[in-house]
């Protein structure tokens, strides 16, 4: 179940946007595979993320993770965000999440990217073990605020 990990085209998106929505329920969302499809296919039509996609023999995916690049004001260099790694149940504890990441770091070192941000849920635990056995650093300085516009403004 090694899969074959490669960027992500319009060819994929069916794959892509399945996983995409599993991994939207993953974190408590409503099944919507229209919407993922959507999505998806905007990231992809716009250039605006990146996409890297594990597909088995079939085509069908086992994996995937979206980078959205952007820059940091602070240290005034190109940085990225890792938004979404997601595996699916059955291809876990195999090392994809690993090659994924790999796939991500290199992608950052060719294009000259000094920064990899990303966020975890505190209770997934494996996913933290992936990224601190990576090198990434629990960051404890610094507080992350959200406002949820449409609530706000309604």
């Amino acid at each position: 179940m090694s899969g074959e990990i490669k960027s992500a085209t319009i060819t994929e998106l069916d794959a892509v946007a399945l996983l995409f929505d599993e991994y939207r329920q993953f974190y408590q969302q409503e099944a919507d595979l229209d919407l993922a499809r959507q999505f998806i296919n905007a990231r992809i039509k716009h250039n605006d993320s990146v996409i890297y996609v594990a597909l088995d023999t079939q085509g069908h995916g086992l994996g995937f993770c979206q980078l959205y690049p952007t820059f940091s004001s602070i240290s005034a260099c190109s940085i990225l965000i890792l938004s979404d790694l997601y595996v699916t149940q059955h291809a876990r504890c195999v090392g994809l999440g690993r090659r994924l990441m790999n796939c991500v770091l290199e992608y950052a070192y060719a294009n000259r990217i000094t920064s990899i941000t990303l966020e975890t849920h505190k209770n997934n635990q494996q996913a933290q073990a992936l990224y601190e056995s990576l090198g990434f650093v629990l960051d404890k300085e610094f507080l992350r605020y959200s406002l949820d516009v449409e609530r706000v403004l309604k």
